[in-house]
């Protein structure tokens, strides 16, 4: 298909820098403080609640239950949670930019929470490139799930063979690999871009 292969983009810590750390820094200031609440507070599964589409405040809530002695800093994760969210990753933006100049379908599936998305979709002007969006929070169904892959190429009219997948996960990779999708495991951005120009896409 040369240049008018689809390509499916990540966004966190592929188009937009993410970590928990960037707020819980600013906090916590102990290192070891910090990595034990990171391990056993508020941890990556209650962020897998919310790709999944708890809401953030039940998400905060059901944490706070457990451990009530860390109250103010749960409660910080559903009022600022925004902090979490670093830089957009520029070059990458660039890439995508330059695909849109050549006439590729692009797509986006992230896992992301549904009011978190919400809350942040007007702020990325380059959220305008994308043909579609699929986004965990919504759908119930969080990546590497085959199903969201599914719900993706369903929704849009495309097959996985026709499309490579961006993300930085191994796993999520592997799941679309197995799909028949190409995958690019997003490393930096000038890798992703000698990629893409290795595939004829750039």
């Amino acid at each position: 298909m040369g240049s008018h292969k689809i390509v499916v983009f990540d966004l966190g810590n592929v188009l937009i820098r993410w970590d928990r750390r960037l707020l819980f820094d600013k906090l916590i200031s102990d290192p070891d403080e910090l990595q034990y609440f990171l391990d056993n507070v508020l941890t990556m599964d209650d962020n897998k609640l919310l790709d999944s589409g708890v809401p953030l405040a039940e998400v905060a809530e059901a944490a706070v239950r457990r451990n009530p002695q860390y109250r103010d800093l749960i409660m910080a994760f559903a009022t600022r949670w925004k902090e979490t969210l670093g830089d957009v990753i520029e070059d990458s933006v660039q890439i995508l930019e330059e695909l849109k100049a050549r006439g590729t379908p692009l797509y986006a599936l992230t896992n992301w929470g549904s009011d978190t998305f919400a809350s942040i979709e007007a702020d990325y002007p380059f959220f305008a490139h994308f043909d579609g969006m699929v986004v965990s929070g919504r759908e119930g169904v969080v990546k590497p799930d085959p199903a969201i892959y599914r719900i993706l190429c369903d929704r849009y009219g495309f097959t996985p063979s026709e499309a490579v997948f961006i993300d930085d996960s191994g796993a999520n990779i592997a799941t679309a690999m197995s799909l028949g999708f190409d995958g690019l495991l997003f490393e930096n951005s000038a890798r992703l871009r000698q990629q893409l120009i290795s595939l004829s896409l750039l």
